[in-house]
């Protein structure tokens, strides 16, 4: 099942489908390593559920809950 990044829950994880977005944004979420085929964690969310924290490529990376909308995620499994 197919779900937004942003909707994942604290220790669910999966492996980016597609990235979305506009321009400036998509750009800098493949720069940071943010693309298809990669296996993701979301390991923390903040109080109001922005920003949220991942592990991605062995590395701990922090989005905005609009950047995690924008890359739709193959749901893995909760931990």
């Amino acid at each position: 099942m197919a779900k937004r990044l942003s909707e994942f829950a604290v220790g669910e994880s999966g492996t980016i489908l597609s990235v979305s977005g506009e321009g400036a944004v998509r750009r800098r979420l493949f720069d940071m390593g943010v693309t298809p085929g990669a296996d993701v964690k979301l390991r923390k969310k903040a109080p109001l559920g922005d920003p949220v924290e991942i592990t991605i490529r062995g590395y701990e990376l922090t989005l905005r809950k609009a950047e995690a909308a924008c890359v739709e995620m193959q749901n893995g499994k909760e931990e």
